[in-house]
């Protein structure tokens, strides 16, 4: 669990862009290399302590791995309606 407030605001950068990119049309191997180029980032940036970054890194994959992440509910339809 994640409770840095930098490490924290950079997983809902990293997951908000992994749904965006998403809905654009990459899948999952291309995902996960965009979720590696973005951790490098960070460990060459020296964003963060390695520690931190090794959890982000855990925390973002778990996040990659969870298919209900990434699809979106069907909507409900009114069952009121004649």
């Amino acid at each position: 669990m994640l409770q840095d407030a930098r490490s924290i605001r950079y997983y809902q950068r990293i997951t908000d862009a992994l749904v965006d990119h998403w809905n654009r049309g990459y899948r999952t191997d291309e995902l996960r290399l965009f979720s590696q180029g973005y951790i490098s980032a960070l460990r060459h940036a020296d964003a963060l302590e390695p520690y931190l970054i090794n959890r982000l890194e855990e925390e973002a994959m778990r996040f990659l791995l969870d298919p209900s992440n990434f699809y979106e509910p069907e909507p409900e339809f009114d069952r009121d309606y004649y």
